[in-house]
């Protein structure tokens, strides 16, 4: 007689294997979760590694390897754990968006801003989601496409400043100050004592004309950030362009105390030397320029120019001639004029 294929129940032995595995895999779970609020990252890499050994179809168990690797800074190892949480649960949200914080972590836009959307898509309320779309829509040269994801934010949350920060710094790029000016103010009537954005309405001010503004919104943001390379070089460039030579090089000096490699503050006190006519410490400044950007053919032709003026002719002459030989690689027409005029004056 035939009929529905028999199948043998399970063995006791059977039933007790798989509670025994289940319930190692709960208690490495929950290890994994209380060493990542402990702060043992390895350990809770460990621990659900371990898991994923128990368990290929747990979602869980790849998301929680895939924010441990991105905690760590191992993003592609990120991606690639999100994508199997993913894989096996397609309609979460918070995968997505961690898949998209990953591959932006990579310099991936194009797949970051796919992993937004789709994270968006699935839960439209989801802020942080469409603040990470504006972000690598910037990046990706869509300046539209980052104001429309930057304006969801502020339509779900009207107190969302950071949203506003975003769109004035796109509009200041566009060269629309006054919008920029309206976004900035936006932002700090919700976040008054962010320095980041005194900083930027100070600089839109200054393009603006407003130099007493601006000047007030610069030492406001350095007040609130004293610890803010970009604040004291923005300001120390400032005083720099009103002839306040030594109050510039104190706001520069501290800029690269706080950020040695911050080339354009490196440069900038280069070029109160030169101004000075203090040419010593102005080759001083150029090296180290020459240390941070090796390449530069600006900096090489300001060193020519501070060891010309102490009358040291023959290392002029290889700083122009260097100056000269970047500026026709760059294909720089203008500093290559500059450069070749600068060795005729030394013949």
């Amino acid at each position: 007689m035939t009929g529905a294929p028999v199948v043998a129940a399970p063995q006791p032995a059977a039933l007790v294997a798989q509670a025994s595995s289940d319930q190692e895999l709960r208690d490495l779970l929950k290890q994994g979760r209380e060493l990542v609020q402990s702060g043992d990252l390895t350990g809770a890499l460990a621990a659900y590694e371990r898991a994923a050994t128990l368990s290929q179809d747990n979602p869980r168990i790849f998301s929680g390897i895939g924010y441990v690797q991105a905690r760590q800074g191992n993003y592609a190892a990120s991606a690639e754990a999100y994508r199997r949480a993913i894989a096996l649960d397609n309609k979460n949200a918070d995968f997505y968006y961690a898949l998209g914080f990953a591959l932006a972590n990579q310099e991936d836009y194009r797949g970051a801003s796919d992993a937004y959307r789709r994270s968006a898509q699935l839960d439209p309320k989801n802020i942080n989601a469409h603040l990470g779309l504006g972000t690598v829509l910037y990046r990706q040269g869509d300046p539209a496409g980052a104001l429309q994801a930057y304006r969801q934010v502020t339509s779900l949350d009207a107190k969302n400043w950071q949203a506003y920060e975003s769109i004035g710094s796109i509009y200041l790029q566009q060269d629309r100050p006054q919008d920029a000016l309206r976004s900035f103010q936006q932002a700090l009537a919700i976040a008054p004592n962010s320095g980041n954005v005194h900083l930027k309405l100070g600089v839109t001010q200054l393009l603006m004309g407003n130099t007493q503004a601006g000047i007030a919104s610069l030492e406001r943001a350095a007040e609130l950030e004293p610890r803010n390379a970009e604040v004291h070089l923005q300001v120390g460039k400032v005083l720099q362009a009103q002839g306040q030579n030594e109050a510039a090089l104190n706001s520069l000096r501290r800029a690269v105390a706080l950020q040695p490699n911050l080339a354009e503050a490196q440069a900038a006190i280069g070029e109160v030397y030169i101004n000075q006519e203090d040419y010593l410490r102005a080759i001083v400044a150029y090296r180290r320029l020459l240390e941070i950007t090796p390449n530069n053919p600006t900096a090489y032709y300001q060193l020519g120019v501070a060891l010309k003026g102490r009358d040291r002719p023959q290392e002029a002459k290889e700083a122009f001639n260097r100056a000269r030989d970047l500026f026709r690689q760059a294909n720089d027409a203008e500093g290559l004029q500059k450069a070749e005029s600068a060795l005729d004056g030394l013949n």
